[in-house]
């Protein structure tokens, strides 16, 4: 029940970032507005590490398997881009129903091919079906 209410919140925290995001770009420009959204970020995470008692250490980061899992804030930065231009483009809820809906799409398919050292997941019929029924909620959505 936990993990429900923390990712209503995440999807929630996503919807309201990318609107204000939008707005600080109209403003500013959108490479300025993702480095001080990034740089930002950094800061309040650096924060939160120290409050939180320093879980790990700056050496961990270079001990790290698979090097291209380091490539969150790369991720993070063409992510503000992207949601910034949707926003921008299909207006807040347009735009998150397309990237909810392709974020279930490509984590599905990240379970089902069993990558990036998530536990591979048996194909179910009833899950296209759902992603499906999204489809079609979007284009109910969108009718005018």
């Amino acid at each position: 029940m936990l993990g429900i209410l923390i990712a209503a919140i995440s999807g929630a925290l996503m919807s309201v970032q990318g609107v204000f995001n939008t707005g600080v770009t109209k403003q500013t420009g959108i490479w300025l507005c993702a480095s001080f959204v990034q740089l930002t970020a950094f800061l309040f995470c650096i924060g939160a590490w120290f409050v939180t008692g320093k879980q790990g250490s700056v050496q961990d980061l270079f001990r790290i398997e698979n090097k291209y899992m380091l490539l969150g804030g790369v991720l993070g930065a063409l992510i503000t881009y992207t949601v910034v231009k949707s926003v921008e483009s299909l207006g807040p809820a347009r735009a998150n129903m397309f990237i909810i809906t392709s974020q279930l799409i490509i984590a599905y398919l990240i379970e089902l091919c069993g990558i990036f050292g998530t536990e591979k997941v048996p194909f179910e019929w009833r899950k296209p079906a759902g992603l499906a029924l999204m489809l079609a909620g979007i284009i109910i959505f969108k009718w005018k």
